[in-house]
């Protein structure tokens, strides 16, 4: 009966455009209750919320060669109620046609390494590119749009995957080289001052003894000293067993049994 009489109700989220007699009146009605001419007038409302758009999946093949697939949302609103209901038949329909194949000229325009690693920058340049065509033109503006999913072909998975191996091994290698590396010089500077004080390298030997010990082990070989052979050499005579000693002395002690050594 209302709606007979002319009275409309507009929402907070609407704005309304008067057509009179299939002309676009001037201004748009708030939200509240309204009156037309039910006789020569019409009343066309707009929805001023943001629109939330899926972008179906695109195929396309990037810069570098590479097929991927790729969809995306977009984030939309009205602005101008009326350019968005004269200047274009139906906006969303539109602003959805525009987002595909602009999703498609971007992927054409990036690297694959830039849709996998550098998502703002392809979200800004997508939503530059929606936005020129609609903003001025239809009275619809672009808010933001997000890249939702990038398919890749499933051997461009593995080759990715043999990289990110490859490439982890490297590392490995490298930082056992850098070891090894740090590991001579400290071994160098250690000789070093072995080699000025004799007696340091006697200690490092009990110390090495004392650790193989540790282990709890039955069975212990020492290295003897080349210089106490030497001695022997010069005051033993040359007849006798001992000038014929030329390398180790080894000491096996068991629990429980006799020490003997074998030269």
């Amino acid at each position: 009966m209302a709606e007979m009489l002319g009275f409309r109700v507009i929402a907070q989220y609407e704005r309304g455009i008067v057509f009179r007699w299939g002309r676009a009146m001037p201004g748009t009605r708030q939200a509240g209750l309204t009156w037309v001419n039910p006789l020569t007038s019409r009343l066309r409302k707009v929805n001023m919320q943001i629109i939330v758009a899926a972008v179906p999946a695109q195929e396309g093949i990037t810069r570098d060669n590479v097929t991927v697939r790729v969809d995306a949302v977009v984030y939309y609103r009205v602005i101008d109620p009326i350019k968005a209901i004269i200047n274009v038949q139906d906006y969303a329909y539109a602003v959805s046609q525009v987002a595909q194949t602009s999703l498609r000229s971007v992927i054409g325009r990036s690297d694959m390494d830039e849709l996998l690693s550098e998502r703002e920058k392809i979200n800004a340049e997508l939503s530059q590119v929606i936005d020129a065509p609609t903003e001025e033109p239809w009275g619809v503006r672009v808010e933001r749009v997000e890249v939702k999913d990038i398919s890749l072909p499933e051997s461009m998975k593995r080759s990715m995957s043999r990289q990110a191996e490859a490439e982890r091994e490297r590392r490995a290698r490298v930082i056992s080289a850098d070891g090894e590396y740090q590991a001579s010089k400290k071994l160098a500077q250690a000789a070093s001052v072995m080699a000025a004080d004799p007696a340091a390298l006697q200690l490092r030997l009990l110390q090495t003894v004392v650790e193989v010990a540790a282990e709890k082990n039955s069975t212990l070989v020492m290295p003897f000293p080349v210089e106490l052979l030497r001695f022997f050499d010069r005051v033993a005579p040359p007849s006798t067993a001992m000038s014929r000693v030329t390398g180790k002395l080894s000491v096996v002690a068991a629990p429980g049994t006799q020490r003997t050594c074998r030269s």
